[in-house]
């Protein structure tokens, strides 16, 4: 029995592994998208913003709903609903009248794709052994670019061939895993113990409550500004790249799209090192902090300074090293600050909810600024500023000694009242 355990973690592992990479791969269909919907659709680029703030809330807040699900009916269910929601949804983004349309479909695929966040986080952070929590939390969303890179080579072929309605199809491949994961997966130990301690399920209201109590209020309250200022940052730049490049470079959307998807196969270099160094060199926290700050200036130097297709994509690829490999740190650090009972509420509303409220307004700002002050100007000001403010938020967070078990966490946090 005890050889079986660790079979059964990284089998655990490898189907949240799967399961978020697929989520990712059909949601970064969207940015791949954006310029031929653009065109078909006649819709402005501020149009487009208005969309995703749309969908991006309903979306968030479906979220919350959906992470206090996690918390109370079950892990593996609520991740089998999700998988299964995010495909349907995102192929209904090829039926898609208009703008409207889209962004209905877009916000039911949001708020299941999403849930992938908080259920995985919880299932890795409950299952990884306590030693090398950062770096199993850090190689588990290497899922994401992973999906935005595959998502990439797809997206130039198919949208060439046989256009933007046709590519979102692809989601439907996603349907079947939730087989995977029902035969697959079972619920965690530590979720297990904390229902079974339980002498009612908690409603959304009273674990809301708990979060923003004495103890746990300062802890909520920061990660979610912090998360809340990066995401600004990154929805205002990712799901717009696409766009700047071909608009403002003067690429094509095949080689736009080419140069986005090796940006973020390159980030996997820096999930990986981001999650060793706050797991054997700094504290989670201060590893967010100096990543999110390079970021920032790599970034800077990006939109500024090369010309050039090749330039730029190194430029790409070294910045998004710093700053989209801060996701891997930040994931494991968000999952460990909140208690079993409150993990996946606690990833749902200052991961999830905090996510998407950021993305629909990162891109709503970018491109009402790209109106009157052009591309250059709006992308230093809507995500490089955030992505400071962003870093320096964790300043304000007790830094923790990595290794420890989930509990001892909440004892060291306790101590420290952060």
């Amino acid at each position: 029995m005890a050889s079986a355990a660790p079979r059964h973690k990284l089998g655990a592992f490898a189907i949240c592994y799967g399961a978020y990479a697929l989520s990712q791969l059909d949601l970064a269909l969207f940015a791949y998208a954006v310029p031929s919907i653009r065109k078909d659709f006649g819709a402005g680029l501020q149009t487009i913003g208005l969309m995703l703030s749309l969908a991006y809330v309903v979306g968030g807040i479906l979220q919350v709903g959906l992470g206090h699900l996690t918390d109370s009916w079950g892990r593996k269910r609520v991740l089998i609903l999700a998988t299964a929601g995010s495909s349907l949804f995102v192929a209904l983004h090829a039926v898609a009248l208009g703008p409207l349309s889209l962004a209905l479909a877009r916000a039911g695929a949001i708020a299941t794709g999403g849930a992938i966040y908080p259920a995985t986080g919880a299932i890795v952070a409950e299952e990884a052994p306590a030693r090398y929590r950062g770096i199993w939390a850090g190689a588990l969303q290497t899922a994401y670019p992973f999906g935005w890179f595959v998502a990439s080579l797809l997206a130039a072929p198919i949208l060439i061939t046989y256009g933007w309605r046709a590519l979102f199809l692809v989601a439907l491949l996603s349907l079947p895993y939730t087989l995977v994961i029902a035969r697959g997966m079972r619920e965690t130990r530590r979720f297990a113990a904390a229902q079974a301690n339980r002498t009612a399920r908690p409603s959304l209201r009273a674990s809301l409550a708990t979060m923003l109590s004495p103890a746990l209020r300062r802890r909520t309250l920061t990660l979610f500004a912090a998360q809340f200022l990066f995401v600004i940052a990154y929805g205002g730049s990712t799901f717009l790249l696409p766009t700047y490049f071909t608009e403002h470079r003067g690429l094509p959307i095949n080689m736009a799209a080419y140069l986005v998807g090796v940006g973020n196969a390159v980030s996997i270099i820096g999930y990986f090192a981001a999650a060793y160094i706050g797991e054997f060199v700094l504290t989670r926290r201060t590893t967010v902090v100096i990543f999110t700050v390079l970021g920032a200036i790599g970034f800077l130097y990006m939109i500024w300074i090369p010309e050039g297709f090749y330039p730029t994509m190194i430029a790409f690829a070294v910045m998004s090293v710093f700053f989209y490999g801060t996701a891997a740190v930040k994931f494991a650090y968000l999952a460990e600050l909140f208690p079993t009972e409150l993990r996946a509420t606690g990833l749902a509303v200052c991961g999830s909810l905090a996510v998407n409220l950021g993305i629909a307004v990162g891109p709503l700002l970018v491109s009402t600024a790209v109106e009157s002050i052009g591309w250059q100007q709006a992308l230093s000001w809507v995500v490089a500023v955030p992505l400071l403010a962003a870093g320096s938020l964790y300043l304000f967070l007790k830094p923790v000694a990595s290794g420890l078990e989930v509990e001892a966490v909440q004892d060291a946090l306790a101590q420290t009242r952060s």
